[in-house]
């Protein structure tokens, strides 16, 4: 297992970013795929995509992000890279729905954006655990759930 206890910096970064590229063309950087939700972890277990397993265990203070950098060495480097957010975007019915969803979401600590009149959610887990917690928004058309198509 390969114990990775620091960020050395990130990759785009020109200290790295030269390095990083030379070993990219030889097959040799491997990634960590994270959520967003991951990345205020401070330990964690996980493999990159070559398979190598990883035990990530990092300081209080820093915080994984894209292209942070957890080893550069001279023949391999182990980079994070953050998988793209999907967010399930809502349209309240009136103004008195947009503050009961937004107060519900806060309540339930969900990370949201707002675009316009739309709400924003960030889905951390399955879809439908999400909509099963707005179900009640939903059936009585306090919300409804826009479709991109829609957005």
């Amino acid at each position: 297992m390969l114990r990775l206890t620091r960020i050395l910096g990130n990759a785009t970064e020109p200290e790295f970013a030269e390095r990083l590229h030379a070993l990219e063309h030889d097959g040799r950087v491997e990634t960590i795929t994270l959520d967003a939700a991951d990345t205020a972890r401070k330990r964690l277990r996980v493999a990159t995509d070559k398979g190598t397993d990883c035990a990530v265990a990092i300081a209080r203070s820093d915080r994984l992000a894209n292209g942070a950098v957890l080893l550069l060495e001279d023949d391999r480097a182990v980079v994070v890279r953050m998988r793209e957010t999907v967010w399930l975007a809502l349209g309240p019915r009136d103004l008195a729905a947009a503050l009961d969803l937004g107060y519900f979401c806060g309540n339930l600590h969900w990370r949201v954006r707002f675009e316009g009149e739309v709400l924003k959610v960030a889905l951390d887990g399955p879809r439908e655990t999400y909509t099963a917690r707005l179900a009640q928004h939903l059936a009585d058309g306090r919300a409804r759930i826009i479709e991109e198509q829609d957005a």
